[in-house]
């Protein structure tokens, strides 16, 4: 953990202004999906170790809708966006008419849940790669709805190597009285973290 001793104000601003730029940009691309206009909370990012996420998302037990994917290229590392179940069902109802009642969905709505993901966290994703000039390329997207903590050992299972923190943006969309909540996570692989700082000019570790 010994990177967290490296962090300043300097460098959670450049986290902040990353988090800012991607949540807008998927706001941006949330609109345009619910041919909606959609407001934006500003995101809170944090620095926090891998084995408090689940605790990020409301617990190792709580049933969450999760689309995650294996960050490759300069700066490769796991990347998570993890909606809470009134969220998704929200969204649901938006794109896709779903009764917020039924428990049980469908292969539509699992479709359509997986496109706003990917969508999401595509828009995550490019504003990360336009701010660093770093070529960041997305594995295919992978979709699950489970428990928090059955969901991250999967995916970082599947997806191979992972850091021992995380950068997590969470931010709120609004449209009209409704919310939908969502938690990005950026779990860079070890070294990967100083790379993306220094790719921003940012002094970082040894760079001081």
């Amino acid at each position: 953990m010994a990177y967290f001793t490296k962090f300043g104000d300097f460098q959670f601003d450049v986290l902040r202004e990353i988090g800012n730029i991607g949540a807008g940009h998927a706001a941006t691309a949330l609109s345009q999906l619910m041919q909606k206009s959609i407001d934006m909370k500003v995101p809170q990012v944090r620095i926090i170790p891998f084995d408090e996420v689940a605790d990020c998302v409301g617990g190792a037990e709580n049933v969450v809708v999760t689309v995650f994917l294996r960050v490759e290229g300069d700066s490769p590392g796991n990347m998570f966006f993890i909606l809470d179940l009134d969220s998704a069902k929200h969204l649901l109802t938006q794109i896709t008419g779903f009764n917020k009642e039924v428990e049980e969905w469908d292969e539509l709505q699992i479709s359509a849940l997986h496109e706003v993901g990917n969508i999401l966290t595509g828009s995550y994703l490019s504003s990360l790669a336009d701010l660093t000039k770093l070529n960041l390329q997305p594995s295919v997207p992978g979709l699950a709805v489970d428990m928090a903590g059955a969901i991250l050992s999967y995916g970082l299972y599947a997806l191979g190597q992972t850091g021992d923190f995380a950068l997590t943006i969470d931010t709120a969309f609004f449209e009209g009285n409704e919310q939908v909540k969502g938690n990005f996570f950026l779990i860079p692989d070890p070294e990967s973290l100083p790379i993306l700082f220094r790719s921003l000019g940012v002094p970082f570790d040894g760079d001081y």
